[in-house]
């Protein structure tokens, strides 16, 4: 996915760690903020406080199918997954946004059906507070999340994260939607309500997108793929790199590439060269799968003397 970027620093263990850590912080974190609502919004009969109810929901749903994925995700290659179990982050990405969409259809047809049909809340000042707890919680579990996007680049975590956001923003309309109530004007809360809904379908659509480029295997950044020629290119022995092909699966790019190479060189010596560009590469993206493809071409007059 364009814009994924990983802390080169982290190991293999340290990324399983940091991505088991967020996706049980997110399980637990909705779950709390469900319970939370669920009884509020029986006290209350808030629409937006039902919308922000049926979006954690679907973060307990979504939250749990990371959980799964991304153990999944871990798993080392098999006889049957020769190139590893990555996109498994990608296809929790991709359910995620079928659950949140339908989250935001039931919230939109509620929000109308509350605005045909108005009535004032109960209990409002109990809302208010549950509401502020759960913009806190919210809050820190984003600021894990980020976290850990910067220190792995997992697809699953950045889907999930994108999620909790807009959740925040959800906490905060309610917010505002039972103030405005509290003070005498309870059509607020159904207008917002509409309001969250349509910004949570947005999101949705964002997170399918996402996950939808990575598993049509999508070409790593522009910068990334410079960044990865320049590498090739700058061993004294390579006359040439072209034929550039990327990918991404969870935290693994899939580079393959072609090198041109003296046609002289003995096969051994142009292994040698291969095997030295391909640990360039790696060392700047560790754990990158390097396919190298060598193509012998004739030198130009005087430029063996030159090198």
């Amino acid at each position: 996915m364009a814009g994924n970027t990983i802390d080169t620093s982290v190991d293999c263990g340290a990324r399983a760690r940091l991505l088991t850590l967020a996706t049980r912080a997110a399980v637990m974190t909705a779950v709390l903020l469900v319970g939370l609502k669920l009884a509020t919004w029986w006290f209350t009969g808030s629409v937006s406080l039902l919308a922000s109810l049926v979006d954690s929901l679907m973060d307990v749903a979504a939250s749990g199918i990371n959980l799964l994925a991304v153990r999944w995700a871990l798993a080392p290659p098999d006889d049957e997954h020769r190139f590893g179990h990555g996109k498994a982050e990608s296809l929790a990405g991709l359910a995620q946004a079928a659950a949140i969409a339908g989250s935001a259809a039931f919230v939109l047809l509620h929000a109308a059906e509350r605005l045909a049909n108005p009535r004032p809340l109960d209990h409002v000042g109990a809302g208010i507070v549950v509401m502020v707890l759960s913009i806190i919680a919210t809050a820190l579990l984003v600021g894990l999340q980020r976290h850990v996007i910067r220190r792995t680049g997992s697809v699953a975590i950045r889907a999930d994260s994108l999620h909790y956001v807009s959740d925040l923003l959800t906490n905060a309309g309610v917010l505002l939607a039972l103030a405005l109530a509290l003070a005498g004007w309870p059509w607020a809360d159904a207008v917002i309500g509409l309001v969250i809904g349509a910004y949570v379908l947005w999101c949705a659509l964002r997170i399918g997108h996402q996950a939808v480029q990575t598993l049509m295997d999508r070409e790593l950044p522009p910068k990334e793929q410079q960044r990865i020629l320049a590498l090739a290119q700058a061993d004294p022995e390579v006359l040439g790199a072209r034929d550039l092909r990327t990918r991404q699966a969870g935290a693994v790019r899939f580079v393959q590439l072609q090198l041109e190479l003296d046609g002289g060189l003995p096969l051994a010596r142009a292994h040698e060269i291969a095997t030295r560009v391909a640990a360039a590469i790696e060392a700047d993206y560790p754990g990158a799968d390097v396919g190298l493809h060598l193509a012998p071409v004739a030198r130009a007059a005087g430029e063996a003397e030159s090198r």
